[in-house]
């Protein structure tokens, strides 16, 4: 089979027209079904969660954030999203997933979550010490740390989303290297911390093309080095596209079934209601 269940619709608004372009670029793809995973951002339940950890001081990274959270935020509420996914599922094969942020606060993450019915729940690292390191605009403040930390900051952020058990699947692993920030020290010690979160909670690894065609890496994510690591820890894997755009659902899904293939990967994981099944790769 082939699915991407990595997308998000926060560029349009839930409006049938804007989301059949998706469908349309899966079937264009050869893709067997599509999984929306709203960013949590999307949703005013989890506004008070940005306000407590993102860093909103007079600081550029502050400045910038505070403008981000007042900009095309926390429009839809849950039902919202489970209402309109509920017409998409009367045409299309579409599961209902959603990404969530690494918030301190996981408890209070988990009683969100658990009120609804997704199929699968994306767990991604998108800051560090109230930074969104994943922003162009914030770009600057990567020398304002050493790398060593970022990793170190990194590996224990993944460990923290992965023992609160919230999670099914670890957004597009290791996007610290987005901005080409390459380590010149010894990171197997980070690949192998993440790995052993990733194995103990049972989740799979995203592979992700959307770090290939979205930012100046221009890369699969997770790279070799830690795809080689995932696979000797047997974790399971999706591939997916992280469109942000309809045109992009699919996008490079041939050339990441070959990337996967290179580390002994023949099959992929699938979800319903958060219940997983392997599926062949093809």
């Amino acid at each position: 089979m082939r699915f991407d269940y990595h997308m998000h619709f926060e560029y349009g608004d839930y409006d049938e027209a804007w989301a059949e372009g998706f469908f349309d670029a899966a079937k264009a793809h050869g893709l067997d079904e599509i999984g929306v995973s709203e960013h949590t951002h999307t949703f005013p339940e989890f506004r008070q969660l940005y306000y407590d950890d993102l860093c909103l001081d007079d600081s550029p990274v502050g400045e910038f954030q505070r403008i981000w959270l007042r900009t095309n935020k926390f429009k839809h509420t849950l039902r919202d999203y489970f209402d309109f996914m509920a017409r998409l599922k009367k045409n299309h094969a579409v599961k209902i997933g959603i990404e969530v942020c690494n918030f301190r606060n996981q408890d209070a993450v988990k009683k969100i979550l658990d009120a609804w019915d997704f199929d699968y729940r994306i767990g991604s690292v998108h800051f560090l010490w109230g930074w969104g390191f994943d922003a162009s605009k914030l770009v600057d403040e990567w020398n304002n740390h050493d790398l060593r930390d970022v990793w170190e900051e990194y590996a224990a952020q993944v460990e923290q989303l992965a023992a609160s058990g919230n999670y099914d699947i670890l957004g597009h692993p290791f996007n610290v290297r987005l901005f080409k920030h390459f380590p010149t020290f010894d990171t197997r010690p980070y690949l192998e911390r993440v790995a052993a979160a990733l194995k103990k909670s049972d989740m799979a690894v995203d592979v992700n093309t959307g770090t290939l065609y979205r930012y100046p890496v221009a890369e699969i994510s997770p790279y070799a080095d830690f795809m080689k690591v995932a696979a000797a820890y047997d974790l399971p894997i999706t591939i997916n596209s992280d469109a942000h755009r309809p045109e992009d659902c699919g996008k490079f899904f041939d050339e990441a079934a070959n990337y996967v293939r290179e580390f002994g990967y023949k099959k992929i994981v699938r979800f319903n209601k958060r219940t997983r099944e392997f599926v062949d790769l093809i």
